[in-house]
């Protein structure tokens, strides 16, 4: 008798269906990686824009002998309803923070500091002779809402 080299039609089908289990179950597994792996960097862009803000503003206010210059919130029409146009802060060094409505971004004089921002406000209070500024931000993903008040020792 010859031998028989090669395989039958039975195990090339046994292969194929064992194959075809491997390749789905993976594609399944992968297909969850990168669900979760995108929702987490949905969460986390906000917050990586935030904590981009909070460090330059605290950096300024961290600065010996800062003073805020002006701060105010311009909204269109006068209509708070509408949503804020312009929102900005100014320190005594010249250095400006402002927020556009339009472009969705906080600018630190010219160069954009963070993006994909829904409001920004700068508010600015004084109690016991120190300054408190208040930044309120809404980021366009997962309803992000963050408020911070600083404290400037005059």
């Amino acid at each position: 008798m010859k031998s028989q080299k090669g395989i039958t039609l039975i195990s090339l089908t046994v292969y194929i269906i064992v194959m075809t289990i491997v390749v789905g179950t993976v594609s399944l597994i992968s297909s969850h990686f990168y669900t979760n792996i995108r929702d987490s960097v949905n969460t986390v862009e906000p917050l990586t824009q935030y904590t981009k803000l909070n460090s330059f503003i605290t950096e300024e206010i961290n600065r010996p002998n800062i003073k805020v210059l002006e701060c105010k919130t311009t909204y269109i029409d006068n209509d708070q309803t509408k949503g804020i146009e312009t929102s900005y802060i100014v320190f005594d060094n010249g250095t400006q923070y402002t927020f556009i409505s339009k472009n969705q971004g906080i600018y630190r004089n010219k160069a954009k500091i963070a993006e994909q921002i829904k409001s920004c406000s700068f508010t600015q209070n004084i109690e016991n002779a120190k300054t408190k500024i208040t930044i309120n931000v809404q980021a366009e993903k997962k309803n992000f809402n963050k408020t911070q008040d600083y404290i400037i020792k005059n």
